[in-house]
C-alpha cells in the first residue's frame, strides 16, 4: 500500500488522488464480493481460485508499466476484486474439505500463515527495492501470483475425496446456480444476528490498525518508532494463531470471540494513556495478542453457519460483512476526529468492542457445532 500511494505520486496524483487509489483496494474487495461468490457457486472454488491469481498478476503488471494515475487506479482495483475472489474461494474450500472436529485449526492457520504473509511482505518488497526501485514491489506481487496460481493449478483437489459426507464434500456445481441475492435474503437470519456480530469485530480490528500509527504520530513519535511499534506488534499477532484454533476446536468459538473483542477494547482505552515509545509498545503489543487470538475466527464462524449447498453465495454475504466492517472502521475514526480529539474515536471504538463482545457471547453458542456437541452430550446424561 505504501508503495500505491508513492507511484500515484510519482505519476503526477495529488496526495488525496494517492489516497484514493490506495483505497481503490478495499473498494474492489468490498465490490467483488458478491459477484465472487457467483463465480464460485458456478464454476468451483478451484477454477476461482485460479482465476483471481491471474487477475493479480493482470494488476501487478497493469501497475508496474502504468503511465498515470487511471491506469494505476485501474489496475489496484482489479487486485481488490482477485483479493475478494481468492479469499471467498479458499475459505469455501477449507470449509468444505477439512472436518468439523478440525475446523478452527485449519482455519486459524490460514489466518496465521496471511498474517505472516503480511509480515514478511513488506520487508520482501523493500529487499527488491533497494535493488530493482519502486517498481519492484509489482514484481514480487507478480512472482507471488504465479506462485498461488502454480501451487493451486497442481494441487489435488481434496474436497473430492469423501463423496460419502455432505458437510465435506463439495457439491457437483448445478447448470443454474442459486442467484447470490437470493441466497442472501433466505440466510437474511443468520447475516443479521452472527453476521453483525462479524461487523463488529471487523470495525474493532481495522481501528487497531490504523489507530496506532495515527497516535504514534499524535505523541511525537518519529517513522522509525512507529514502524517499530507496528512491527513488534504484528510480530505479537501472527504467534497465536494454532493455539487458539486448537482451543476453539475444544472448547467452542466463544472462548477465543470474547476475549478477544474484551482484549481489542481494553487495548483501545489504554492507547489514550500512553505518551511515548514504551507505553505505546506495550499497548500495542496486547492489541496485537487481543487480535491475533481471534486469528480465523470470522471465517471459522462463517464455515459454521455456511450451508453445505449453497454456500459460496452464503460465504459471498459474509466476506462482505467482514469486508465493510474492515472498511467502515477507518473511516469512522476519520469521522469522529474531524470533530473530536483522536481520543475520543479510540473510546468510541473501545465502546463498539465491548457492544460486539455482548453481541458474540449472545449468538455464538447458537451456531458453534462445539458447542452444540458439548449441548448434546449433557442433555444425554
Amino acid at each position: 500500500m505504501p508503495v500505491i500511494a508513492l507511484t500515484a505520486a510519482d505519476l503526477g496524483g495529488s496526495v488525496g488522488t494517492a489516497a484514493f487509489v490506495v483505497a481503490l483496494l478495499g473498494i474492489g474487495l468490498v465490490l467483488a464480493d458478491l459477484p465472487a461468490g457467483a463465480i464460485a457457486a458456478r464454476f468451483g472454488e478451484k477454477t476461482t481460485l485460479l482465476l483471481a491469481s491471474a487477475l493479480e498478476f493482470v494488476g501487478g503488471l497493469g501497475a508496474l508499466l502504468a503511465k498515470n494515475v487511471a491506469v494505476l487506479g485501474a489496475s489496484i482495483l482489479l487486485v481488490g476484486f482477485s483479493a475478494a475472489a481468492f479469499g471467498l474461494a479458499r475459505q469455501s474450500y477449507l470449509t468444505a474439505a477439512v472436518p468439523v472436529d478440525l475446523r478452527a485449526r485449519a482455519l486459524s492457520t490460514l489466518g496465521g500463515v496471511y498474517r505472516i504473509g503480511m509480515f514478511l511482505g513488506p520487508f520482501v518488497g523493500a529487499l527488491v527495492i533497494s535493488h530493482t526501485g519502486i517498481q519492484g514491489a509489482y514484481l514480487v506481487d507478480m512472482v507471488a501470483s504465479v506462485g498461488a496460481f502454480l501451487l493451486v493449478l497442481f494441487s489435488r483437489d481434496i474436497t473430492a475425496d469423501a463423496p460419502g459426507d455432505p458437510a465435506r464434500a463439495v457439491a457437483a456445481v448445478p447448470e443454474k446456480p442459486e442467484p447470490v441475492l437470493r441466497a442472501l435474503f433466505r440466510h437474511r437470519r443468520i447475516l443479521g444476528t452472527l453476521g453483525v456480530g462479524v461487523l463488529f469485530l471487523s470495525v474493532s480490528r481495522a481501528c487497531r490498525m490504523a489507530i496506532v500509527p495515527l497516535w504514534a504520530a499524535s505523541i511525537g513519535l518519529d517513522a522509525a518508532h512507529a514502524s517499530l511499534v507496528f512491527g513488534i506488534a504484528g510480530a505479537a499477532d501472527m504467534l497465536l494463531f494454532y493455539p487458539a484454533g486448537a482451543l476453539m476446536d475444544r472448547k467452542g468459538r466463544l472462548v477465543v470471540a470474547f476475549p478477544s473483542m474484551i482484549i481489542l477494547g481494553v487495548g483501545m482505552i489504554l492507547v489514550v494513556f500512553t505518551s511515548g515509545f514504551t507505553s505505546l509498545l506495550l499497548v500495542a503489543m496486547l492489541l496485537g495478542f487481543g487480535n491475533g487470538i481471534g486469528a480465523g475466527l470470522i471465517m471459522t464462524l462463517g464455515a459454521d453457519a455456511a450451508p453445505a449447498v449453497g454456500r459460496p453465495q452464503f460465504l459471498a454475504g459474509w466476506r462482505l460483512m467482514s469486508d465493510a466492517g474492515n472498511a467502515a472502521g477507518p473511516l469512522l475514526i476519520s469521522g469522529i476526529a474531524l470533530f473530536a480529539p483522536l481520543a475520543a474515536a479510540s473510546i468510541v471504538i473501545a465502546v463498539i468492542s465491548f457492544v460486539g463482545a455482548e453481541w458474540l457471547r449472545h449468538w455464538i453458542p447458537r451456531y458453534d457445532p462445539v458447542s452444540a456437541a458439548t449441548l448434546g452430550r449433557r442433555r444425554a446424561d
